[in-house]
């Protein structure tokens, strides 16, 4: 039997509703006891129960380089990003430590007469990647220098690996000069070397030729699971290897459609020595970033890519979307995902916007 104080309470509850025209809520065991936006009502509530955290130093920064001085060639793909010459790049490097970015991962534009089937270019110690790393270390020894070992950049067929004679890459042979690559870049003073070109075996054959070479320090990150994807198109603009590609890339970058075959890739670059492991695209393919962090707990990165960057821009710039939330959306998604770094070419405006809040 209900007390009369109970009573009471239900009846004024029950009077106040009437009177503002709603219906009181049936009172349930439980409820109203739990209410999730309670935690949401202000923004310093909000800001302690937050479970993801974005800063600066999840922030990796693509830079494209150029022959020339004082030269900057716009992206037209991709609005707001430009290639640079290596003067123009040793200053975005100073600005990228300044605003306490921890790395920066460079990528060279060929010029076309100087690409081959052989990728010879790649195998020079004077070549665009290699100038540029010498003269970033040494007026900005304290970033990080990731360079990108694949052979695209290099070849006239625009492909990651050497040709057969019937067009096929020819896994083998490109490890090859794989391995020369990365003992060039190496030497010119990378920090990390990123093997993206998805050749069977890249990873250990790297491994091995750097300790015997003694770059025992120098570390690997693997691109383990990259995917055939359509969100490329930007970059190969950037690096001038779009115009150059015969055919397509999907015999040895992943298929869309897998994700078991994701978690094979990684665990055979970790056993041949991988130090960190990385999944391109981003937005697409959080499911991969979280299966693969979660299942080897080891540094997981991602790659927002050049196709991701220009959807968003070119929404941003109609006024379709909020583009300062809707960048740090994407990039809270990744680290919630699981991811430890992201390279993003919205990494400098993003880790200012970091900076200004705290």
């Amino acid at each position: 039997m209900a007390s009369p104080s109970k009573d009471k309470t239900v009846s004024l509850r029950t009077e106040r509703a009437k009177r503002a025209g709603t219906r009181p809520p049936a009172l349930k065991s439980g409820y109203p006891a739990t209410r999730l936006r309670r935690n949401r009502r202000a923004d310093w509530s909000r800001r302690l129960v937050r479970e993801t955290a974005l800063t600066p130093d999840d922030l990796i920064w693509p830079l494209f380089v150029i022959d020339g001085e004082r030269a900057r060639s716009e992206i037209e793909s991709m609005p707001g990003v430009a290639r640079l010459s290596i003067d123009l790049a040793v200053r975005a490097a100073e600005d990228a430590a300044a605003i306490g970015l921890p790395a920066i991962a460079l990528f060279p534009n060929t010029e076309p007469s100087l690409r081959d089937e052989a990728a010879s270019q790649a195998f020079n110690p004077g070549n665009l990647v290699c100038r540029a790393v010498r003269a970033i270390k040494q007026a900005v020894p304290e970033i990080g220098i990731i360079c990108d070992v694949a052979l695209d950049p290099y070849t006239s067929h625009g492909h990651d690996g050497l040709l057969d004679e019937d067009g096929t890459v020819d896994n083998d042979r490109t490890l090859q000069a794989l391995i020369t690559q990365a003992l060039i870049q190496a030497e010119a003073g990378c920090d990390i070397l990123a093997p993206s070109d998805m050749m069977d075996g890249r990873i250990g054959a790297i491994r091995a030729a750097l300790e015997e070479n003694g770059f025992t320090d120098t570390q690997i990150l693997s691109y383990a699971a990259k995917y055939a994807s359509a969100y490329y198109g930007p970059f190969r603009d950037a690096v001038g290897s779009g115009v150059q590609l015969r055919g397509d890339k999907k015999t040895y970058q992943m298929d869309p459609a897998n994700g078991d075959e994701a978690l094979r890739e990684v665990a055979l670059d970790i056993s041949e020595g991988a130090d960190m492991v990385m999944v391109k695209p981003g937005i697409a393919y959080l499911d991969i970033v979280w299966r693969v962090k979660e299942a080897f707990k080891l540094p997981t990165f991602v790659y927002q890519t050049s196709g991701e960057y220009a959807m968003l821009t070119a929404a941003a710039e109609r006024g379709w979307l909020d583009r300062d939330r809707v960048i740090l959306e994407n990039l809270l998604a990744f680290k919630r995902a699981g991811a430890d770094a992201i390279f993003t070419y919205f990494a400098p405006e993003v880790a200012r916007r970091l900076k200004d809040e705290f």
